[in-house]
């Protein structure tokens, strides 16, 4: 089994950053991506960002590009996620999760393991 747990989240004012960060532990996983999805109270959850090994560049859904960087440290076993320029629609509880690279790393039925969330909300 894979434990993830997010940290990060808080409330910040629009313009503002958070660095949310994403520990794995348990059994070690080979070829796999770790991703970040978000949800929104009524919304469905939504791909954020993905990254398939540490020193990549990772890949963004549109709304977030040129403001969020998702990183992985393979030695702390940590994927974050640096929000820049956060704005009130960016509000959500973030997810993180962990996903073969066999499969689609941007599709929500890819992710084997989930993290439990952490609150993200943006005041305008």
């Amino acid at each position: 089994q894979v434990q993830l747990v997010e940290s990060g989240g808080g409330l910040v004012q629009a313009g503002g950053s958070l660095r949310l960060s994403c520990r794995a532990s348990g059994r070690t996983l080979s070829a796999y991506s770790m991703g970040w999805f978000r949800q929104a109270p009524g919304k469905e959850r939504e791909f954020v960002a993905a990254i398939r090994r540490s020193g990549d560049s990772g890949y963004y859904t549109d709304s977030v590009k040129g403001r969020f960087t998702i990183s992985r440290d393979n030695a702390k076993n940590t994927v974050y996620l640096q929000m820049n320029s956060l704005k009130p629609e960016d509000t959500a509880v973030y997810y993180c999760g962990v996903a073969p690279w066999a499969r689609s790393s941007s599709l929500q039925s890819s992710y084997d393991y989930w993290g439990q969330g952490t609150q993200v909300t943006v005041s305008s």
